[in-house]
């Protein structure tokens, strides 16, 4: 593994028109993953458009790096259901972040780049990647795949470490 390249933050916002998995409803949790870190949220009961604004920190080594998420309904007696699972490739944002570095962007917010739904991501529509209060910041909707619906919001934010003078 490389030296960190920064610590990743992603707040797990919202997910919404998630799939039914027990009666009526659904009791989702949401697992991210990157490289080898995991890290999951708590279970919200019975909403099939969950509100979690958890955050799971991560420190970034690739810059390649892609994050994986798994959404599953706890179940008390039985295997958790699958309720869907989404990717997104973190290499937009990590290039983004050594563009601030290099323009040496101030702390005003400024949109470094776009990234589009394409096979790299799961995105379900275009994401912007801005630079704010020192932070690298993406906002992305993830349609989850395996399901009939699905989708998932994350704040993606990445804190470089300090530059060495």
């Amino acid at each position: 593994m490389g030296e960190p390249l920064g610590l990743l933050k992603v707040i797990v916002v919202q997910g919404k028109k998630l799939v039914v998995r027990d009666f009526k409803s659904s009791d989702p949790y949401v697992i991210v993953k990157l490289g080898n870190q995991t890290a999951k949220t708590k279970v919200i009961n019975s909403c099939l458009n969950p509100v979690w604004n958890e955050e799971l920190c991560f420190s970034l080594t690739e810059p390649s790096g892609v994050l994986n998420l798994q959404v599953f309904d706890k179940d008390r007696f039985k295997a958790d259901d699958k309720m869907g699972h989404a990717h997104l490739s973190l290499q937009p944002l990590v290039s983004a972040a050594r563009l601030r570095q290099i323009l040496g962007a101030s702390s005003g917010e400024t949109t470094l780049r776009k990234v589009i739904p394409d096979s790299d991501n799961c995105l379900a529509m275009e994401s912007s990647i801005n630079c704010a209060d020192g932070e690298v910041v993406q906002d992305v909707w993830l349609r989850l795949s395996g399901v009939e619906s699905g989708e998932i919001e994350l704040k993606i934010k990445l804190t470089n470490p300090p530059v060495a003078h």
